[in-house]
């Protein structure tokens, strides 16, 4: 029995049972000499057989629980012990380590069985060597088989729910770096998102602002005034410094829209959201029109976290993702067939966290680009959430508004 891969308590406890079997092995043997039994010799040899054996299994890396080299050694074990309790009647004492190897190493509905065996050829030995039968005779085997049995199923019952517990400790482990990587990864994305507003709401919006009026002076001032050239400079300067702010804003927008369109954006969403018996699909309306990064941003951001309710709250069966260009405006709808709630009341009304999902995320994004958010829903009428943001205004030469910064 290979103990290196045992904890420290069972390696105690092993070395335990191997002292107990090589001690009652030599009491059984210094027991015929003191007694000058007629088989003295016969039972020294027995003795160091079955310590042999003993040895030679507890040492096999082989010999291990439930398994076929186990059952022959305890086989070849139990046959030697046999003949020796047949010569010695001090040998039933080796009866007691013997419940502990045979509990151990074989199945309980076999370790069982062959434990009543022992005691009872242990008990049978007091009648072959005439001695008194006593009620201690029957209760001493049988009380210290029970006592084997109630310790060895105990410890393998702790031994299981201390495995039980390391794989759940290990697993909450793994789980809370899970949950660490995902905190960072949204605490990430926020602060893009944070910064790609910032810049747009103040830098982007002031430069804009500076271009436009540096455009209305370079309009009042003749082509040969002093200034001119200068205002012209700075107007270019302002405008490339626009480009590079706006630059930023794409660069810190969500992944999802750095290699390809709202659209796209919107039907990848569709495709990889998931939930039980949830089927998504996306449609878009209307001709494209290219919005400013924030106008995506907010657009694809509400698409998640409609979807996400529709996952954790509605039980849908089918969701829809509608994206339409107007002359005016551009909306988004998306709509399930799931349980639905109570406006104001539901839990999809109450759950907001960190990671943007909720109405009042929602509503919040829609007021600071100037749109409205809208949701219909009933108990068991599905929900529908409608965002519908203003188109900007382009300026004279094309590009976007100061709106669309």
């Amino acid at each position: 029995m290979d103990s290196r891969t045992h904890p420290p308590v069972a390696a105690a406890l092993r070395l335990c049972l191997h002292a107990l079997l090589v001690g009652l092995l030599a009491l059984a043997a210094v027991q015929a000499v003191r007694d000058g039994a007629p088989h003295t010799a016969a039972v020294i040899v027995v003795t160091c057989v079955m310590a042999a054996v003993y040895a030679a299994g507890a040492l096999a890396p082989a010999v291990q629980p439930h398994g076929h080299a186990a059952a022959v050694w305890l086989a070849l074990l139990g046959g030697v012990w046999l003949l020796l309790l047949v010569l010695s009647p001090d040998a039933l004492w080796v009866a007691f380590p013997l419940y502990f190897l045979q509990l151990h190493l074989l199945p309980t509905r076999w370790a069982l069985p062959t434990v009543a065996a022992t005691a009872a050829a242990a008990i049978a030995s007091f009648v072959l060597h005439g001695q008194a039968v006593t009620p201690g005779a029957f209760i001493g085997p049988l009380l210290g088989a029970a006592v084997a049995v109630a310790t060895v199923l105990g410890y393998d019952a702790l031994s299981r729910e201390s495995e039980r517990r390391r794989e759940l400790i290990e697993e909450l482990m793994a789980t809370r770096a899970e949950l660490a990587e995902a905190e960072r990864t949204a605490g990430t994305l926020t602060e893009r998102e944070r910064l790609a507003r910032e810049i747009h709401d103040t830098l982007a919006q002031g430069l804009s602002s500076i271009q436009l009026l540096l455009r209305a002076a370079e309009r009042t001032l003749s082509a040969d005034a002093p200034a001119a050239a200068h205002v012209r400079r700075a107007r270019e300067a302002a405008q490339d410094n626009l480009a590079e702010a706006r630059r930023f804003v794409r660069a810190l927008s969500p992944p999802d829209l750095e290699n390809g369109s709202l659209a796209a954006a919107l039907e990848r969403l569709a495709s990889r959201t998931t939930g039980p018996g949830l089927t998504v699909q996306f449609a878009a309306s209307g001709p494209p029109v290219e919005l400013p990064t924030p106008y995506e941003v907010a657009l694809l951001r509400t698409a998640q976290s409609a979807l996400a309710n529709t996952v954790q709250h509605a039980g849908a069966r089918r969701a829809e993702i509608t994206l339409s260009f107007m002359d005016t405006s551009v909306s988004l709808d998306v709509v399930d067939d799931g349980r639905g709630f109570a406006p104001g009341s539901g839990p999809v009304a109450a759950h907001t966290d960190t990671g943007g999902f909720g109405l009042p995320a929602m509503r919040s994004r829609a007021r600071s680009l100037g749109g409205t958010l809208s949701v219909e829903s009933a108990p068991g009428q599905g929900t529908a959430v409608a965002l519908t943001l203003p188109l900007p205004v382009p300026l004279p030469d094309g590009r976007p508004g100061q709106d669309a910064a």
